[in-house]
């Protein structure tokens, strides 16, 4: 189930009318799920949910904005916020990216950074280090144990990250072999806070039906494009209507890029790409709605969009201006 977009425990608890009790039989714990592109965060947070809530890809910086991913376990709810991956940013959809990453750090009651268990840690995971230094508990992961050559060098990792003197405990997890995620259930409910599930128990995310129609096709144009076009394409849902009477959501998308020579590749010869996009897309978008679907979808070009304050708002970017 696809819940109603929700916000963080602070921003819910002066949003609410509910009185406050005393005593809770429930608990809950926020979790932001942070680290380098391409480290994995998106996938594990699939795992763990058990629901497709966040786009995963084999291309760095596929997860442009905060995804809430939800699991809950009888009187506990897991609350899992999967950030963009940290890098050096280049336009202001970048710089957008990397505060969405550092602002969720404040907003929950643990964070989660993952590793790979190989390769010096960059200038991006050293910052995001030192701002866990300021705001609270985290632990570390450490994915791909599937590509670990010799049990030496998970160990020389591990005290690595230990030295850093942040995390309280340290996991190893392979999310493609599937090992090792229960025990993150565990390590997780010890920062559990008493307190109401601010989520419907069968709910798994609070994007909007319509964000995820936008994500999944963003997704196909990531696996099926080159690697320079995708990360300039934005894709907005004009319209998202059932059809009275019937099982089936008339949707109309806008696929936004940056220069007219993109918008052909896009496209394709005969409109061989954009129909492999849609096509693909379509058919995950029927499997998470449970109905079927008319997808229609147009390729607009906006120039230098990126860099453009009112397109990134316009297309869905807005940057969170509290300061919690």
């Amino acid at each position: 189930m696809i819940s109603q977009n929700i916000k963080t425990r602070q921003e819910f608890a002066l949003s609410t009318t509910t009185p406050v009790q005393e005593h809770y039989d429930t608990s809950s714990v926020f979790v932001a799920v942070i680290g380098r592109p391409n480290v994995g965060k998106s996938s594990l947070t699939n795992l763990l949910v058990g629901e497709k809530v966040a786009i995963v890809t084999s291309k760095p910086q596929t997860t442009r904005t905060r995804i809430t991913g939800v699991i809950t376990r009888g009187p506990l709810q897991y609350v899992l916020l999967d950030t963009p991956g940290v890098h050096k940013a280049h336009n202001k959809l970048g710089k957008r990216m990397d505060k969405t990453a550092s602002d969720s750090i404040a907003d929950v009651d643990v964070s989660m950074m993952l590793f790979e268990p190989y390769g010096a840690l960059n200038e991006s995971e050293m910052a995001l280090v030192e701002a866990l230094h300021r705001s609270g508990p985290a632990i570390a992961v450490i994915n791909k144990t599937d590509l670990v050559k010799n049990p030496a060098d998970l160990e020389a990792r591990k005290a690595e990250l230990k030295a850093l003197g942040v995390f309280d405990a340290i996991y190893t997890i392979s999310v493609r072999n599937k090992e090792g995620s229960e025990e993150l259930f565990d390590a997780l409910s010890r920062y559990a806070v008493e307190g109401p599930h601010y989520f419907d128990d069968d709910a798994y995310t609070d994007m909007p039906e319509k964000e995820l129609v936008a994500e999944v096709i963003r997704e196909k144009a990531l696996l099926f494009m080159r690697d320079e076009i995708p990360h300039g394409i934005a894709v907005v849902v004009e319209r998202f209507k059932e059809r009275p009477g019937t099982d089936l959501i008339d949707i109309d998308v806008n696929i936004y890029c940056e220069r007219e020579s993109h918008k052909g590749m896009v496209i394709g010869k005969g409109g061989a790409m954009l129909k492999k996009i849609a096509s693909a897309a379509r058919a995950d978008c029927e499997e998470f709605l449970g109905c079927r679907v008319n997808l229609q979808c147009w390729v607009k070009v906006k120039s230098d969009w990126r860099d453009n304050e009112f397109l990134l708002n316009n297309f869905g970017f807005k940057q969170n201006s509290s300061n919690r």
